[in-house]
Order: structure tokens, then C-alpha cells, then sequence
């Protein structure tokens, strides 16, 4: 999937690829930055800028993310470990301090 933000300091339009999961109508992305120390910066633009667009094959579609937190995120990261079992462990970093976001997109 092709996500398109808004970035959090520039106001310019990045876009990146992203492994997505499927929760009913909604898409469901982690920010595990390839285990990295932070949070990778398309987090950032959407935690700034909400309102994005993802884009799959010819077909784009207007979002609205929130941050999954409590019972929805624990459910969604298990959802997420099940299906993507290369995801080993809770955090998946090598920084015990840094808890991967989950970012739900909600379709406009």
C-alpha cells in the first residue's frame, strides 16, 4: 500500500510503502521502522496531519488515522503478530523503551 501524509514540519506530500493489514473497512500499519530506535517519520506527519491518502494498484482513497491505543491496540498487534509471524516478540526493537505504534486508517 502506497500511503501519502502530509509532512509534520514541510506541509509537503510524502508518500511511502507500507505492509497493510485489514481490520473490517479500516487499514491497520505499525511503525516498527524496521526495529530502528524511532518512530519512523510518516507517524509523525500523520500524528501531525491525520488526513492522508493510501493508494493500492490505481485505486486511491482518502484516510483519517488515529493511533490505536488500550484493548484496540493490543488486539490489532496480535492480529498483526499472527499474520505476520516474522514479527517476533511485543516490541520487535532492540529499544526497550520505544513501543511500536499502531496507526489505524479509517476510510473518509
Amino acid at each position: 500500500m502506497l500511503l501519502t501524509t502530509t509532512g509534520a514540519r514541510t506541509g509537503r506530500q510524502r508518500s511511502v510503502l507500507l505492509l497493510a493489514l485489514h481490520d473490517d473497512d479500516r487499514i491497520v500499519v505499525t511503525g516498527a521502522n524496521w526495529g530502528g530506535p524511532r518512530n519512523p517519520a510518516w507517524y509523525h506527519n500523520l500524528m501531525a496531519h491525520p488526513e492522508a491518502t493510501v493508494s493500492t494498484g490505481r485505486v486511491s482513497r482518502p484516510v483519517v488515522a488515529h493511533e490505536a491505543e488500550g484493548t484496540e491496540r493490543e488486539r490489532l498487534w496480535a492480529t498483526g503478530l499472527a499474520r505476520v509471524p516474522v514479527r517476533l516478540g511485543t516490541n520487535w526493537t532492540d529499544n526497550p523503551h520505544r513501543r511500536i505504534p499502531v496507526v489505524v486508517l479509517t476510510p473518509r
